[in-house]
C-alpha cells in the first residue's frame, strides 16, 4: 500500500481537507522540524497517520464543523441561488421576481438554508457567504 505524506509551506485549511480527500495519509509544514519529517516518514512506513500539530488543530476544528460541512453539501441548487441573493442583500420579494418563484418558496428555501446550516440571523448567512466564497465583501 502506498502511503502519500504533504510536505508543504501551505497550512491553509482547504488546502488540508484537500490533501485528505486526495488519499494523504500525512501533512508536514516546511516550518516544523526536521524531526517532524522523519516522524512523519516513520510513521507512515507503519501505515499509521501523521499530521503537525497545525494540520491536526484544523482537522479537529474540521471534524467539529462536519456536520455543518455535510449540510453545506446538501444545499440544492436553488438554496445556493436563494443564500447569494440573501447575503447581497436581497429581499424575499426581489428573490422571488428574480428566480421566478414564489415569495411563499423564497421563505420555505430560506427556513431550510438556515436550518441546514445551522445559523440563526441573516448575518450569521452574509457571513457564511462571504467565508464560502459565494459572495465577495
Amino acid at each position: 500500500m502506498t502511503e502519500i505524506l504533504f510536505y508543504t509551506s501551505h497550512d491553509e485549511e482547504y488546502l488540508i481537507a484537500q490533501a485528505l480527500r486526495a488519499g494523504a495519509r500525512g501533512y508536514v509544514l516546511k516550518s516544523d522540524s526536521e524531526n517532524r519529517l522523519l516522524e512523519a516518514v516513520q510513521a507512515l512506513a507503519r501505515h499509521f497517520p501523521f499530521f503537525t500539530a497545525k494540520a491536526s488543530q484544523m482537522l479537529l476544528r474540521d471534524l467539529k464543523t462536519g456536520v455543518k460541512r455535510q449540510a453545506e453539501q446538501a444545499l440544492t441548487a436553488r438554496e445556493r441561488d436563494v443564500v447569494r441573493l440573501l447575503a447581497v442583500g436581497k429581499s424575499n420579494k426581489e428573490i422571488a421576481s428574480s428566480l421566478g418563484i414564489s415569495i411563499k418558496t423564497v421563505e420555505t428555501h430560506r427556513s431550510a438554508i438556515m436550518r441546514k446550516l445551522g445559523l440563526r440571523s441573516i448575518t450569521d448567512l452574509v457571513r457564511y457567504a462571504i467565508r464560502n466564497k459565494i459572495i465577495q465583501p
